[in-house]
């Protein structure tokens, strides 16, 4: 996530970007001095696994999993991209574009790197460009998810600057593969699970979020993360398994989703026990003769569980 527009302090230097690598595995933290791996082995401390200040001010840094390979881009250079082996403190390649890297994401098969209105797709292996995305709609955010998996390899970003459209993009065979109209308002994030075959949604109106199958677009589940206000969400994540969603927002609080169909929720039970349940019962029972906004308010999960954070002016994100 590119925190430079944030004025937030780490170590002693301003914060510019941090962000989990594919399995989780780390966290890569980009800062005015340059960058910084963590281990994640443990759950009570990180643990610092390498520091470089070769580079300063560095807006992106984005590790191949557990390797040595990592992409970066500096303030100070914010149309080049390059790439290096850390650990031998060596440059492996760069490349310069005709506008500001905004986002940059790897797997073992492809690099990705989005500009405001145009996406990059680079054979991991040499780094040769196999194909250009071009003319896309402003995506001044940098919005876009790559599946790690090697075997569902589809990149989504954003089709539409004004309603929640999602392109999704095959980067193996290079071509499109869907278009799914997510939400009625522009999106605001976008992720896949580990196994490239869902890919969670938020709208700009940060309410509702949803999971759809990947390629084919259908509607899997829908949560509700609140109708008191409307947040910015600034991330989604799944679970390695994919059993579980967590949204995190400019808010205090962290939703946890749990992905279980209605079949999994539903114990059966010959009489409702109580008057609530009754009412449940009717209530659902109602939904066929209810106009679609309120049968969704119905239908549409809630949170499985919630972390509450101890601040609550800066953007979050999960992994």
């Amino acid at each position: 996530m590119n925190l430079a527009s944030q004025s937030g302090e780490a170590g002693g230097s301003q914060l510019l970007f941090a962000n989990f690598n594919q399995d989780n595995t780390s966290l890569a933290v980009g800062t005015k001095s340059g960058y910084k791996f963590f281990s994640l082995s443990s759950v009570d401390k990180l643990e610092q696994i390498y520091e470089c200040t070769d580079t300063e001010d560095v807006c992106i840094v984005e590790r191949l999993f557990s390797s040595s390979l990592v992409a970066i881009v500096s303030l100070k250079a914010p149309r080049k991209l390059k790439v290096c082996h850390f650990k031998k403190g060596t440059e492996i390649c760069n490349y310069s574009y005709s506008n500001t890297i905004l986002a940059v994401k790897l797997n073992r098969q492809r690099l990705i790197v989005c500009l405001e209105e145009s996406l990059y797709i680079h054979n991991i292996r040499d780094m040769k460009v196999l194909h250009t995305i071009r003319e896309t709609p402003p995506n001044p955010s940098g919005l876009c998810a790559l599946s790690i998996s090697n075997d569902n390899c589809y990149l989504a970003y954003p089709g539409s600057a004004t309603i929640g459209e999602v392109q999704v993009f095959d980067t193996v065979n290079l071509r499109a593969a869907n278009m799914i109209p997510a939400h009625d308002s522009p999106l605001a994030a976008l992720a896949f699970d580990a196994s490239g075959t869902k890919l969670a949604t938020a709208s700009e109106k940060g309410t509702v979020i949803r999971v759809f199958s990947i390629p084919e677009g259908q509607k899997l589940f829908e949560f509700r993360r609140g109708v008191k206000r409307c947040v910015s969400i600034c991330s989604l994540a799944f679970s390695m398994e994919g059993l579980y969603l967590s949204a995190s927002s400019n808010t205090e609080t962290v939703h946890i989703f749990k992905l279980e169909t209605q079949k999994e929720k539903y114990v059966p039970t010959e009489e409702p026990a109580t008057w609530g349940g009754y009412l449940g019962k009717m209530l659902m029972a109602s939904t066929n003769y209810l106009p679609s906004q309120v049968t969704e308010m119905f239908t549409q999960g809630r949170a499985f569980a919630t972390v509450r954070l101890l601040s609550v002016d800066t953007r979050t994100f999960a992994p």
